[in-house]
């Protein structure tokens, strides 16, 4: 079973940095992709970012655009989301999740970590 664990969350102020981390382990598996989603109070669980793990292209949420960037690191098999310039509205359930094969949905999630930004 692949199990994904995420960390880094917590509170911080407008205009704050966070870095998360999404760590993957379990048994042998396919990576195509892991992304990052969101989901806020009261709202649906929104995409943030998406990196392709062998070529390292991104793809991201206008709403983050220029303000997060996402990497992999291989020997670690690990995707970070390093968040600048955080606003009140990026406060949220931050969740990685894992996609296998291009044709594939998402298959695993991460249980979720919170971040929430201060006005």
């Amino acid at each position: 079973q692949v199990q994904l664990v995420e960390s880094g969350g917590g509170l911080v102020q407008a205009g704050g940095s966070l870095r998360l981390s999404c760590a993957g382990s379990g048994r042998t598996f396919r990576r195509f992709a892991m992304a990052w989603f969101r989901q806020a109070p009261g709202k649906d669980r929104e995409f943030v970012a998406v990196i392709i793990w062998d070529s390292g292209s991104t793809n991201y949420a206008d709403s983050v655009k220029g303000r997060f960037t996402i990497s992999r690191e291989f020997a670690k098999n690990t995707v970070y989301l390093q968040m600048n310039n955080l606003k009140p509205e990026d406060t949220a359930v931050y969740y990685c999740a894992l996609k296998s094969t291009f044709l594939s949905k998402y298959d695993y999630w991460g249980q979720g970590t919170q971040v929430t930004v201060s006005s």
